[in-house]
């Protein structure tokens, strides 16, 4: 049965929608989630297709979505699912640095942002927060917000990545991690002339000079990126 919402809280178990392509991460997940008594997976997922008819056919009070996914990624998915069922709740669980990508996710529509590395207690105070009508999102990423928002720079700084649209970004990633042009193209069933378009944009937003200079900084930064997660 589905949970029920009195006064703010919630009655009976909350039916949950896992989207993650790593099953061990899924079935981890979903241990820790059942093992909740006010809590209940009611289906998994492994890329956007596959969450969009578990939505269709499961009708969750929450779904989590990782940012890493075959076919689409994440952050298209998020899009998708707030068009189609504006009222589900997301929250974004993944291992990429929340510093580029919380604020991504919660522009698309998530409602929180859980990096995999948080402690179990988190992710579970992190669903309950969504469930209820919150935005969940670290300190550190709250703090970058509410400096943007009043117009002053944050102390720890930004970064000219943040220049990039979502899908420039994902290019610039899988550039970053060795992928060619066509490759590319193929993974996001894109055509090589847009991919080429998006390159274009990159160099442009990040000011490098040719292919050489942003095969270079893209690797540099993804190696950077692996790290800091």
């Amino acid at each position: 049965m589905s949970l029920k919402k009195q006064n703010n809280t919630w009655q009976g178990n909350a039916r949950i929608i896992i989207v993650d392509d790593h099953p061990i991460i899924r079935q981890g997940l979903a241990e820790l989630i059942d093992h909740e008594k006010d809590l209940a997976v009611c289906g998994q997922a492994n890329d956007a297709p596959a969450a969009m008819d578990a939505v269709k056919t499961l009708n969750p009070d929450l779904i989590i979505v990782d940012i890493s996914l075959k076919k689409k990624n994440g952050i298209e998915l998020i899009k998708d699912l707030k068009a189609q069922y504006p009222d589900l709740p997301v929250l974004t669980l993944s291992m990429h640095d929340e510093s580029l990508y919380a604020e991504r996710a919660l522009r698309a529509g998530s409602k929180g942002y859980v990096m995999k590395a948080e402690a179990t207690e988190r992710v579970i105070d992190a669903i309950r927060k969504v469930l209820n009508g919150q935005i969940y999102v670290s300190d550190k990423i709250a703090e970058k917000m509410m400096h943007k928002f009043v117009g002053a720079k944050p102390k720890f700084g930004g970064s000219t990545i943040d220049q990039l649209s979502d899908r420039e970004l994902e290019v610039f990633l899988l550039i970053g991690q060795g992928h060619g042009t066509c490759q590319i193209a193929e993974k996001l069933f894109l055509s090589v002339k847009t991919i080429e378009t998006y390159r274009a944009h990159i160099k442009e937003k990040l000011n490098l000079s040719g292919g050489p200079a942003l095969l270079q900084y893209a690797i540099q930064w993804a190696n950077t990126s692996n790290r800091e997660c």
